[in-house]
């Protein structure tokens, strides 16, 4: 069974980052509909995957990490306006069996994703 999932690691702190407020939307026929939401917990995961089960389909997805109310929540000294705010990564599923896993690696000035396992 597909199932997507996700993680967040504060690298400026070298450590999960919990508490981050995630929206998934997927695009199709001109329309963008929020399809999940979640927070990260303390591990810097989410409870559940953010899709699976009859949900998880091919197309085209975007997660959006809302890492300028994680870096106000922590209190990070941060110039104003943020560099980041949020964070959007768009991606695709091709393959509707498989697992999908989009990690962020975050720090107030610079991110990085890839497809892990």
């Amino acid at each position: 069974m597909g199932r997507l999932t996700t993680h967040v690691l504060d690298t400026a702190k070298g450590c999960p980052a919990a508490g981050i407020r995630i929206e998934l939307h997927r695009f199709g026929n001109g329309h963008d509909d929020l399809v999940a939401e979640a927070v990260t917990n303390a591990d810097g995961r989410t409870d559940a995957p953010m899709l699976e089960g009859a949900s998880f389909k091919p197309g085209e997805y975007q997660l959006v990490f809302h890492a300028g109310d994680y870096f106000d929540a922590i209190g990070a000294k941060l110039p104003d306006p943020k560099f980041l705010d949020q964070v959007v990564i768009r991606f695709g599923i091709s393959d509707g069996q498989a697992h999908y896993h989009v990690p962020l690696l975050l720090s107030p000035f610079g991110y990085s994703t890839y497809r892990g396992s």
